[in-house]
């Protein structure tokens, strides 16, 4: 599973392994993908500090890259206080009765919630790049379209490669214009984030609109058949998040939400605005169904939302709420059926690949098997 981009990276198959655990982002490396740490949840630079140590020791010498959340356009002067004081009162007694309608504890006296929205502003990503650049990381990615300008020139000064997602071909555009090296063509299928354009439709479409940039396909991809039909629809590898978070080396820390997740079929997930404001895949609880009631408040936009429900979130999350308990996740949960460590996913994917090219060359008539 070899391109131009995977070895331009130096690395064995060209399978970009999103997570926020350095143990599977050092596992993807080892196994020959290229683990990419997901660095939102880190609000204190001195914790990002310690899991970049973690990878650079325990990665195996393998490369790896980082994602961060920057919007390209910086507003100033505005603090997480100021924001807190746009949530109405409305809104925030919406989310005491929920929790308090199925019976959520709350917090210990004095204990901070573990999931915060800080690490979506900008200037709390800066302080995580000034520690990224301090490491050997070869890719650059950024969750929020195009980094700023400046942080584009940073990265390319230190040699690395930065990537952006992209829901539509005009997006994608837009980051060609910006400098960026490497779309990610992120289709409706995708936990998190997404756009309304399927990733078989999306890809090749990216492809085109931005050629000859390389582009990583990502969206509902969990096989070695979908890996050769993202390579064939034009992308240089592909970008996956959600196979990932039912391996050995996931740190959910809640058996509850594992067993969700490894019980979920792919119709059980939903678009919600319900955990930070924008549409986000993840999977279908009642507290996502609360957020659709029309008797309710609706949500707020980003990055209200994710301040208003941030203790909740962590309430719903310490307590194992089972009906309220959910996580980004895309449609490919319905293949996630057992726990397996990164390198048995590895080892899947490149048997479902080798199958898959060697049906097409039957096809071709190119095989004599």
């Amino acid at each position: 599973m070899q391109t131009e981009l995977s070895r331009k990276l130096g690395v064995e198959h060209a399978v970009f392994g999103f997570t926020p655990f350095p143990a599977v982002a050092a596992a993807i490396s080892r196994a020959g993908g290229f683990g990419v740490l997901g660095a939102v949840r880190y609000t204190a630079p001195d914790d990002l500090k310690r899991d970049l140590d973690w990878l650079d020791a325990h990665a195996g010498g393998r490369p790896y890259g980082l994602d961060v959340v920057m919007p390209a356009k910086k507003v100033e002067g505005v603090t997480e206080a100021d924001v807190e004081g746009m949530i109405s009162d409305g809104h925030r007694q919406f989310v005491r009765d929920t929790l308090a309608r199925y019976g959520v504890p709350e917090l210990a006296e004095g204990e901070a919630s573990g999931w915060r929205i800080t690490g979506w502003m900008e200037q709390v990503a800066r302080t995580q790049l000034d520690v990224a650049f301090d490491h050997p990381i070869k890719l650059l990615a950024n969750a929020l379209g195009s980094p700023p300008a400046d942080v584009v020139a940073r990265a390319h000064d230190r040699g690395v490669l930065v990537a952006a997602l992209a829901g539509s071909a005009r997006h994608a555009r837009k980051h060609q214009e910006a400098g960026i090296d490497v779309v990610v063509a992120q289709g409706y299928e995708a936990g998190g984030h997404t756009g309304e354009i399927a990733t078989m439709v999306l890809t090749p479409e990216v492809v085109e609109a931005v050629d000859p940039l390389p582009v990583l396909a990502a969206g509902g991809i969990g096989s070695g058949q979908q890996v050769a039909a993202a390579l064939t629809l034009g992308a240089q590898g592909v970008w996956l998040g959600s196979i990932w978070l039912t391996t050995t080396e996931a740190d959910l820390h809640s058996p509850a939400l594992t067993r969700k997740l490894l019980a979920a079929g792919s119709g059980d997930t939903v678009r919600s605005r319900a955990l930070t404001g924008k549409p986000a895949r993840q999977l279908r609880t009642e507290w996502t169904d609360a957020w659709e009631d029309p008797a309710g408040p609706g949500t707020l936009p980003m990055p209200l939302q994710g301040l208003l429900v941030a203790e909740a979130v962590s309430r719903i999350q310490k307590y194992e709420v089972e009906p309220l308990l959910g996580t980004p996740v895309g449609q490919i949960v319905g293949r996630m059926s057992s726990e397996r460590s990164v390198q048995a996913v590895f080892d899947d994917i490149t048997r479902g690949f080798e199958k898959a090219v060697d049906r097409i060359n039957r096809i071709a008539g190119r095989s004599g098997k």
